[in-house]
């Protein structure tokens, strides 16, 4: 039964997810609200069922901004990219909370025969089974993306492409840098997407950012600038390349037009945040 199916008795209590686990709630709202706008600027019809299907006071977060909705389709994109290419590859999303990649991407692509490893801690992983169709092609593994064992479930021999959407930021200097190394050794001719907040935001908001009068995003102690991360291919051995993936255009004029040039304006670039999609040799 889908999650649109559920009555509204049956809806799930979220609330009991905390700290970072809680952030994948507020992503899942700002993309599902996006995905049901009347001017939608993706299609999300999985995001919209589940926060259907969520008891949650997702109205604690705040806005409901364009913002996480063109992260994934950023994501989308590349892994679209990578999938073209090498059609039965395996897709390692890493702390994947509530997102919804899986079935947007089975709906982009004409002949889907990709594999999914969804990796998340075991409460989110408890959530997503009860919430999210099944498919023979999905792998849950209810484990910390720090626990690299989840690297032997993963069938590389097709082609591997990784998926760090919303974690590095939450993680320690030491143990985002060792997470992309182990990647790099390990899955040659893969790639990686992540992004990251601006440099400036570890220092103006040491104990996290407020969302809202009653929510605050727990503090990002990574990150780095986009000339920090072309660097990457000198000081990180396995990494052949680094791409600085331009934010897609969202809906109206600051979204659909000034966000996006002033993304890619020179003078600015190494103070905003990154996308960043990694090649593997």
């Amino acid at each position: 039964m889908g999650a649109m199916d559920r009555p509204p008795e049956s809806k799930v209590d979220a609330s009991a997810l905390n700290g970072v686990s809680e952030t994948a709630l507020m992503t899942l709202n700002g993309r599902a609200y996006q995905a049901a706008h009347s001017d939608a600027i993706i299609d999300d019809p999985e995001a919209i069922r589940l926060v259907e299907s969520i008891a949650f006071d997702f109205d604690k977060f705040g806005r409901r901004g364009q913002e996480m909705a063109l992260r994934s389709l950023a994501v989308d994109r590349c892994a679209t990219a990578y999938l073209r290419e090498h059609p039965e590859a395996t897709v390692v999303a890493l702390a994947e909370g509530f997102q919804t990649s899986f079935w947007r991407l089975n709906s982009a692509m004409s002949d889907p025969r990709f594999n999914w490893v969804s990796v998340d801690l075991e409460p989110v992983m408890r959530l997503r089974e009860r919430l999210l169709p099944m498919s023979p092609r999905i792998t849950n593994l209810a484990q910390s993306a720090l626990d690299y064992s989840w690297m032997s479930r993963v069938d590389a021999s097709a082609g591997v492409f990784i998926t760090a959407e919303g974690l590095l930021m939450y993680l320690q200097p030491h143990q985002a840098m060792d997470l992309i190394a182990a990647c790099a050794e390990r899955f040659s001719g893969g790639q990686m997407f992540f992004d990251v907040p601006p440099t400036l935001v570890k220092r103006v908001a040491p104990r996290g950012m407020r969302s809202s009068r009653h929510y605050r995003v727990p503090p990002m102690p990574f990150s780095l600038s986009p000339r920090q991360l072309a660097e990457l291919t000198h000081t990180v051995p396995g990494i052949s390349a680094v791409h600085d993936v331009p934010i897609p255009k969202g809906r109206g004029l600051f979204f659909g037009t000034l966000f996006p040039a002033f993304w890619q304006w020179g003078p600015v670039t190494n103070i905003r945040g990154a996308y960043t999609l990694l090649e593997f040799a």
